[in-house]
C-alpha cells in the first residue's frame, strides 16, 4: 500500500502537471471566496470573511450529518471497516462539496501555475510545490521533465511557451515517453487512487481508534470510574456522540 500511495502520488501529479502544462490554463474550481462574493460587484473584507465563514459551517455542517446517519466500526484491522470507512468519507466528501486528496493535489498545481507563460518556469514552479508539500519525488520525475524541456528546447532554438502549441507537442511527447519508462498509465489511476483512499482509511481510523482508547483510559483514572471496564472501541457507536 505505502509503495502504490508514493506511486500514486507521482502518477497523478505528472499527470495532473502534464494536463496544466499543455492547457496552458486551470480549470474553473469554486472557491469560498468566490462562493461568498455576491454577483455583480466587488466585495468589502468583512463581508467575505463572514460568507468564508458561513460557507465552512455549512460544510461542517453537512459532513456531521452524514456522520450522524453512517455506521462506523472502528477497526484499522477489518478490511471491510476500513473500506466501509473510505465509503463514508467519500458521502462526506460529496455531500459537502469537498476535495479528494487527488482533487487536491491538481487543485494545487493549477492554482500556483495559473499565469505562468514558459514551460521552464512552470516546472521551477511545480517543484517548489513538492518541497513546500512536504513531498518527495521517489521516481525522479521531476529531474525527467526537466531533461526533456531541455531537450525540446535545445531543438527549437529557444525558450518553450505554454501557449506554443506545435512545440508543447513535443514535449508532451517526451513526457509520455517517461510515462512509460516509469510504467505508468493512465487508466491506472483510478485503481491506485482507490488503493490511496483505502490507505488514508485505515490511517485515519487508526488514529481514532488511538484517540479513543487514551481518551477512555483518562476516565478510568477517575476514581468514580475505577471499577467500570473499558468497553471494546470496536463497539463504539460514534454517532451516539455527536
Amino acid at each position: 500500500m505505502a509503495l502504490a500511495a508514493r506511486l500514486f502520488s507521482r502518477s497523478r501529479q505528472l499527470y495532473s502537471a502534464q494536463a496544466a502544462l499543455a492547457n496552458g490554463a486551470v480549470s474553473q474550481v469554486r472557491l469560498y471566496a468566490r462562493e461568498a462574493a455576491p454577483a455583480g460587484g466587488p466585495v468589502n473584507g468583512d463581508d467575505l470573511l463572514k460568507g468564508i465563514f458561513f460557507e465552512v459551517k455549512k460544510k461542517f455542517e453537512t459532513a456531521i450529518g452524514v456522520l450522524k446517519k453512517e455506521k462506523i466500526t472502528i477497526d484499522p484491522d477489518d478490511p471491510a471497516a476500513v473500506a466501509r470507512y473510505a465509503q463514508v468519507m467519500k458521502i462526506v466528501r460529496q455531500k459537502a462539496d469537498l476535495l479528494s486528496d487527488s482533487e487536491r493535489i491538481k487543485y494545487t498545481i493549477e492554482t500556483f501555475t495559473k499565469g505562468i507563460p514558459d514551460a521552464r518556469a512552470y516546472l521551477n514552479t511545480l517543484q517548489e510545490i513538492r518541497i513546500k508539500s512536504g513531498l518527495i519525488d521517489h521516481l525522479g520525475v521531476e529531474d525527467m521533465m526537466m531533461e526533456a524541456l531541455e531537450k525540446v528546447e535545445k531543438d527549437i532554438k529557444k525558450p518553450l511557451l505554454r501557449s506554443d502549441k506545435k512545440n508543447m507537442s513535443l514535449l508532451l511527447a517526451e513526457f509520455e515517453m517517461i510515462n512509460k519508462k516509469l510504467g505508468i498509465r493512465k487508466e491506472d489511476l483510478p485503481k491506485i487512487e482507490e488503493e490511496l483512499e483505502l490507505e488514508i482509511a485505515k490511517n485515519e481510523l487508526s488514529e481514532l481508534k488511538k484517540e479513543c482508547v487514551e481518551a477512555m483510559e483518562t476516565q478510568l483514572k477517575r476514581e468514580e470510574f475505577k471499577d467500570e471496564v473499558m468497553p471494546d472501541v470496536r463497539k463504539l457507536d460514534i454517532r451516539n456522540y455527536l
